[in-house]
């Protein structure tokens, strides 16, 4: 990492135009985490002509990510600015680890604010203005539902990526001159764990149906453990999914092994 490498309109372009695909290899473990590296792709051929670094960009973005599309391409310019001042980085201290934790910090309250304008706002405003007139037979119905669909939503992308990068770079650069990259990453890592913490109640269900007739009383399992700690079974279950996948164990084996159990604890009474 000695010669200067800059990213150019080219890869950057590119980059942008795959942020589309983000639902295109949409899976239950990285969500769009795949479409999303693909679309880092090339920045990182163009940043890591070396395979060995090469390899290890593809592993750090090879992970779970999840938001509302039209945020995608933000969040694609900042990791692009992240790579390239790591690729460039001679004094060893950028953490490559901050790139994956300021991705996944950002997902979350992101997805709340598109999902809140993109589909509880700007959807209902267009169904409610085309809806009428495709009822009439009219075609301007369609038409409009679709611009004001795809208006805002295609400014935020085209925007949102010049952002990302280029506000991206900038801060960057800033924070590293005074020694604030530093805390910046470890908070975005702790802020991360939080982000994917939280999500853990409101993903992973776990619902208990077993009860037990004791003296003429009702033993309520589920009552119990949450008496003990709300969502603890949830919490269990996440831990002993991530400890196999830790392990190597394929991800298809752990869904199927899951609807098993599920089927199995429901047959007996239990779920």
């Amino acid at each position: 990492m000695t010669n200067h490498v800059s990213l150019e309109k080219k890869e950057l372009n590119k980059v942008f135009w795959r942020s589309y695909q983000a639902l295109g290899c949409y899976s239950y473990d990285k969500q769009q985490g795949i479409p999303y590296l693909r679309a880092m792709v090339p920045v990182l051929e163009k940043l890591y002509p070396e395979r060995d670094q090469f390899l290890k960009a593809l592993k750090r973005h090879n992970t779970m990510f999840n938001t509302t599309c039209a945020f995608v391409p933000f969040c694609l310019g900042i990791s692009c600015a992240m790579e390239e001042e790591y690729a460039n980085d001679e004094s060893g201290q950028f953490d490559p680890e901050s790139i994956g934790a300021v991705k996944i910090a950002l997902m979350g309250p992101l997805a709340g604010i598109g999902d809140s304008f993109f589909w509880g706002t700007f959807r209902l405003i267009a169904c409610g203005v085309g809806a009428p007139l495709a009822a009439e037979g009219n075609p301007l119905g369609v038409i409009l539902y679709l611009l004001l669909n795809l208006v805002p939503s295609t400014l935020t992308r085209w925007y949102g990526f010049q952002l990302g990068y280029k506000g991206g770079r900038q801060f960057l650069a800033r924070i590293q001159a005074d020694g604030t990259l530093a805390k910046l990453t470890e908070s975005a890592k702790v802020l991360a764990m939080v982000v994917i913490g939280g999500m853990v109640p409101q993903i992973v269900k776990f619902p208990v149906a077993f009860t037990l007739e004791l003296g003429g009383g009702t033993f309520v399992l589920s009552e119990v453990l949450d008496g003990i700690m709300p969502n603890l079974l949830p919490l269990l279950l996440s831990l002993f999914v991530y400890r196999l996948i830790m392990k190597g164990t394929k991800v298809n084996a752990i869904i199927f092994g899951l609807l098993g159990l599920g089927i199995l604890l429901t047959v007996l009474g239990i779920m």
